[in-house]
C-alpha cells in the first residue's frame, strides 16, 4: 500500500504532523501500535492535560536546558498562541492558570485527545491502530517505507517520507516503549542514552515517609552538586512528600539538572518559609514561644508547620520534644530557624524511567534539521516529539515542543516537491 507520508506514533507530535501534512493534500498514514491514539496524552497533567505554556519565546527556550536552541525555529513557526488558537478552533475551551500553564476548561485531557484525533480524521489522514512498525525500509540513503505487524498480519506500507514520533521510554503501557529508538538506530542515527527526566527522587533519609501525601506550596527548593559545590537548581513552587522521598513540580523540574544521577551526589535543601528572612522567622518563633511558654516544644509548632512535618522537624532539630518552649535557648531556636530555611535531604536515585513524565536523551540533534525535523543522514526520514534529545521543565513545555516539532515535520513533509 502506497502513501505520500507515513507517521509512526499517534501521540501529540505524530497527530499534529499527520494532520498538517494531510492538509497539503498528501496521502497520509498514521500508525499507532496501541488500541487508540493519544494514550499518554490522556494521562498528562494528572488527567487534566497542561497542553502548553502561554509565555514568550525566550521563556520557552530557557525551559529546555538541553535542546532549547534547536527548538527556536519550530516554536517560532508554531507558538503557544498557535496551539491555543488551534484547540479553541477545534472546540476545546481553554484557561490559563498560575505559571502561565494552559489547560482545557473542562479539566479533561480526554477532550484534548478527542479533538486532536478528530482533527487528524477531518484532515483526511488514515489512522491505523494496533500497528507495530518493526523495520524501516531504506534504499540508497532514502526512506522507502515500513514493515508493520497489524491485526491482518505482516504488512508493508510504502512512502517516500516517514516520521518517527513514537516517544521515549516513560509510561510504556501507553505506547511510549522505546521502539522508535530501534528504528532510528536502523537508520544509522546516534542516540544519547535514554534517562529518566521529570522524575520523582528517592531520598537517602526515610523521614519523608512520615510526611507522605503532604503537598507544600510556595516553598523553595535548592539542589547542590556535592562534587563540584555548584548550585544546579533553585526555584520556588510546589512539592510533595512520598513514601520513597519527594515529588511534585519543583522536584520534577530539578531532576532535569541532576545528571548524572549518583547516590549521594546531590544535596536538596527546602526553604519552608521563603517569604521570611532568617531574622523575621526568628522573631516569629520568639512570638509563638512567648504566647504559650509552658507548652512542650513538640506541640508549639502547629501554627508554623503542617501537622505531618512537625515530628520530622522536631527530630531533626535536636531539641527534646517535651522541652518547655520557655527553656529553649537562643542557640537552639536559631538552629531551628536554620533548619526551617534549609531542610536537608540527600538524593539517592531517581524512580524508574517507566515512572518518569518524559525521557531524556534520544536522537542526537546534530543529525536533525531544526527547521524541517528531517534527518541529515537519511533523505525523507523525520523525527518529532520526545524521541529527540531535548529535555525541559514541567509546565506544558514538553507538549508545546511536541506540537511545534510535529507541525514543523508535517509542514515539511506536506509541502515537499
Amino acid at each position: 500500500m502506497e502513501y505520500d507520508v507515513i507517521v509512526v506514533g499517534a501521540g501529540p507530535a505524530g497527530m499534529m504532523a499527520a494532520a498538517t501534512a494531510a492538509q497539503y493534500g498528501r496521502r497520509v498514514l498514521l500508525l499507532e501500535h496501541k488500541d487508540r491514539p493519544g494514550r499518554k496524552l490522556s494521562i498528562t497533567g494528572k488527567g487534566r492535560c497542561n497542553l502548553t505554556n502561554h509565555t514568550g519565546m525566550e521563556q520557552i527556550i530557557a525551559a529546555f536546558p538541553r535542546g532549547g536552541r534547536f527548538l527556536f525555529s519550530a516554536v517560532s513557526r508554531f507558538s503557544p498562541e498557535d496551539v491555543m488558537a488551534l484547540f479553541e478552533r477545534l472546540g476545546v475551551a481553554l484557561k490559563t492558570e498560575r505559571g502561565n500553564r494552559v489547560f482545557p476548561q473542562s479539566d479533561r485531557a480526554s477532550d484534548v485527545v478527542r479533538a486532536l484525533t478528530q482533527y487528524v480524521k477531518d484532515s483526511g489522514a488514515v489512522l491505523l491502530n494496533r500497528a507495530h512498525v518493526h523495520k524501516l525500509l531504506l534504499q540508497n540513503g532514502q526512506a522507502q517505507g515500513v514493515l508493520c505487524r497489524t491485526e491482518q498480519g505482516e504488512e508493508t506500507f510504502l512512502a517516500p517520507r516517514i516520521l518517527l514520533a513514537g516517544g521515549g521510554l516513560s509510561y510504556p503501557a501507553t505506547g511510549s516503549d522505546g521502539s522508535c529508538y530501534t528504528l532510528a538506530k536502523q537508520a544509522g542515527h546516534t542516540l544519547t542514552p535514554p534517562v529518566a527526566s521529570l522524575v520523582p527522587i528517592v531520598t537517602k533519609e526515610d523521614w519523608p515517609k512520615q510526611a507522605q501525601g503532604l503537598s507544600l506550596k510556595n516553598v523553595a527548593l535548592t539542589v547542590t552538586d556535592n562534587q563540584t559545590g555548584k548550585r544546579v537548581f533553585a526555584k520556588q513552587g510546589e512539592m510533595l512528600f512520598t513514601h520513597f522521598g519527594v515529588s511534585g513540580p519543583l522536584v520534577l523540574s530539578a531532576s532535569v539538572w541532576m545528571r548524572p544521577m549518583e547516590e549521594g551526589r546531590y544535596a536538596l535543601s527546602i526553604d519552608l518559609k521563603p517569604a521570611l528572612t532568617p531574622q523575621q522567622l526568628d522573631a516569629r518563633l520568639v512570638r509563638d514561644f512567648s504566647d504559650q511558654p509552658n507548652r512542650d516544644f513538640c506541640n508549639a509548632l502547629d501554627g508554623l508547620l503542617p501537622k505531618k512535618l512537625i515530628d520530622p522537624v522536631v527530630a531533626l532539630s535536636g531539641i527534646p520534644p517535651h522541652e518547655k518552649v520557655n527553656a529553649v535557648t537562643k542557640a537552639q531556636r536559631q538552629r531551628l530557624g536554620e533548619l526551617l530555611k534549609a531542610l536537608p535531604l540527600t538524593a539517592q536515585k531517581f524512580r524508574p524511567i517507566a515512572e518518569a513524565i518524559v525521557t531524556g536523551g534520544g536522537v542526537a540533534l546534530s543529525e536533525v534539521s531544526p527547521k524541517t525535523m528531517e534527518s541529515k543522514l537519511v533523505k525523507g526520514l523525520y523525527f518529532a516529539g520526545e524521541i529527540l534529545d531535548v529535555d525541559g521543565y514541567t509546565g506544558g513545555f514538553h507538549l508545546q515542543m511536541a506540537f511545534s516539532t510535529g507541525y514543523a515535520a508535517g509542514e515539511a513533509m506536506g509541502s515537499w516537491d
